[in-house]
């Protein structure tokens, strides 16, 4: 009688919209270790452990066996769409994914910027809307397209000096210097549709940030000022290219992908003069730039005597927002381009929504395991997972053969 088959390996799953990738994971570990298609690995995983030292397992923090599960690329809790998972043996080929290319579907809502890019956030500012079309953001797309250098938001997992830096955005505290540009490339980038104001469900968010919160967002996004769109409305104000920096500090970035230590070798060095073009990621604009029919109402985050965001009123139909379509390589942040296009033309912009399409060969629609059938009983997600697993495996298998040396018999390695 043949031992029972053991499964492991690759599949992808449809995360949720407002959990999080890590309690996606445990969501499939709680469907997967009572499970019997699960039931040989856990078997051969309590086997390999009785053989190991009684000193090594005593280090164990985690007595409990369950079946090894990870992520291979996490998304915001605000995302959906295709999450990779790893199971046993497949959690060793994760790192493989962080470096595919990936497609995304995103809403990019114009008007307002918050402290994380999106519409979890509090808003630091608004920005006039009224001269937007659809033609003035595919013009400004062109500067997103190819290889480009983009600032991680301040809400990322990446490292500073050890720490996350949404740890110091959560905490309120300075990062002790600026986030790095990172250099990325956008393959491909196209509006899949536009929406004009009161058209749409996407609204800004209600919180709007404290005055300390905004001082330290100053702060944090390089603003030499606090923004004050107001005094220059009538003339017209300058560009959000006049009020942006080019870094130009020399940098070196430690390539760890989603756990990056953000390091400078010159934090002393003087910034150069002001690039004509938008920084990627960089600061809110001091004055926007504005068309003479539309600037809207205007916010002082130092105070005074400005409209405050609740008193603040407009007579159009809301801000518009556009719909993205973008294959993008590793380490693209949406939030930084949905926050960088808004600076671009003229005004602010906040993402919205964000749907992940496509992540290497794991495609939404097609072989992507639906969040809800675990929870309809293994016999509803037991027979998908076992073939996306065993389709991964034998894709993996061909690509090895493929990759031996000639001579080598298949299945043998060195």
């Amino acid at each position: 009688m043949s031992a029972p088959k053991i499964v492991e390996g690759v599949f992808a799953i449809n995360k949720p919209k407002s959990i999080s990738s890590a309690q996606v994971l445990r969501d499939v570990q709680l469907a997967f270790d009572p499970s019997n298609l699960f039931a040989p690995w856990l078997h051969a995983e309590r086997t390999r452990r009785g053989k190991e030292p009684g000193s090594q397992r005593q280090r164990r923090k985690n007595k409990r066996v369950q079946v090894k599960v990870g992520h291979g690329g996490t998304l915001d809790p605000m995302a959906t769409g295709v999450l990779i998972v790893g199971v046993g043996q497949g959690t060793k080929h994760l790192q493989s994914f962080l470096g595919c290319t990936k497609t995304y579907e995103a809403t990019v809502l114009f008007g307002a910027a918050t402290d994380t890019y999106d519409v979890l956030g509090k808003i630091l500012s608004k920005a006039p809307y009224a001269h937007l079309t659809r033609a003035v953001v595919e013009e400004a797309l062109n500067k997103f397209r190819g290889p480009i250098k983009q600032r991680p938001p301040l809400y990322s997992a990446l490292r500073m000096d050890g720490k996350r830096l949404y740890e110091y955005a959560r905490e309120g505290k300075e990062i002790p210097r600026e986030i790095e540009e990172r250099p990325v490339t956008t393959e491909s980038l196209e509006i899949r549709e536009w929406l004009p104001g009161g058209s749409h469900k996407y609204v800004w968010p209600e919180g709007e940030a404290a005055q300390e919160e905004k001082d330290v967002a100053h702060k944090v996004l390089q603003l030499g000022a606090p923004l004050r769109y107001a005094e220059n409305e009538a003339q017209g104000a300058n560009s959000p290219s006049d009020a942006n920096d080019s870094h130009g500090k020399k940098r070196r970035r430690d390539s760890k992908a989603e756990d990056d230590e953000l390091v400078t070798t010159n934090p002393a060095a003087k910034r150069q003069e002001m690039s004509p073009e938008p920084v990627m990621s960089g600061a809110l604009p001091d004055d926007p730039e504005v068309n003479e029919e539309g600037p809207g109402p205007a916010l002082d985050l130092a105070g005074g005597t400005q409209t405050s965001l609740k008193e603040e009123q407009h007579e159009d139909e809301g801000p518009p927002a556009a719909k993205l379509s973008m294959t993008v390589t590793s380490g693209f942040y949406v939030r930084s381009l949905c926050h960088d296009l808004g600076q671009a033309v003229g005004s602010l912009g906040i993402m919205s929504e964000l749907v992940r399409t496509r992540q290497a060969g794991f495609l939404l629609g097609r072989n992507v395991l639906e969040y809800e059938d675990l929870s309809k009983g293994e016999h509803v997600w037991a027979p998908k997972v076992e073939h996306m697993l065993n389709e991964w495996k034998k894709k993996l298998t061909s690509r090895l053969d493929d990759e031996r040396p000639t001579g080598e018999e298949p299945g043998q390695t060195a």
